[in-house]
């Protein structure tokens, strides 16, 4: 085995373990999409501004929603999407969400899904693999 074999595929291992991470991961996006959905209890939550800190490290802001869940307690929890101009999450109005009951920390936005995201790493994850198959069956 040349060194050329050798670096092809090692660069085929790390493009299977990456395109297997992407997959995994989009796949338990849409699990989590779907599960909401589902399950989900529907509420309106009031947007509120949050001033970014000295410890963001994000270059997006992400307001805080506040709902009250159906126990009574009022949840504050950070919004999974940031605003956007298509649909912007302005302070102080109003936006439909649906949260898990058994953890309320978990939200999906009305109309900010993010599903495109989630098919993306599908996409990259599978082509990752086809990347690493490709490679070993060319320097084997």
């Amino acid at each position: 085995m040349g060194a050329a074999t050798g670096v092809a595929l090692a660069v085929a291992v790390f493009a299977g373990l990456g395109g297997l991470v992407a997959y995994l991961a989009g796949l338990a996006g849409l699990r989590d999409l779907q599960r909401l959905r589902r399950v989900g209890v529907p509420v309106l939550a009031l947007v509120r501004e949050r001033l970014p800190g000295p410890e963001d490290r994000s270059a997006v802001s992400r307001p805080l929603l506040q709902f009250t869940a159906g126990d009574g307690r009022v949840v504050e929890v950070f919004s999974p999407v940031p605003s956007s101009r298509r649909t912007p999450l302005v302070d102080g109005s109003h936006v439909p969400i649906r949260y898990d009951p058994a953890d309320p920390r978990q939200v999906l936005v009305a109309g900010h899904e993010r599903r495109r995201l989630e098919y993306a790493f599908l996409g990259l994850g599978c082509a990752m693999a086809i990347t690493a198959i490709v490679l070993v069956v060319l320097n084997t």
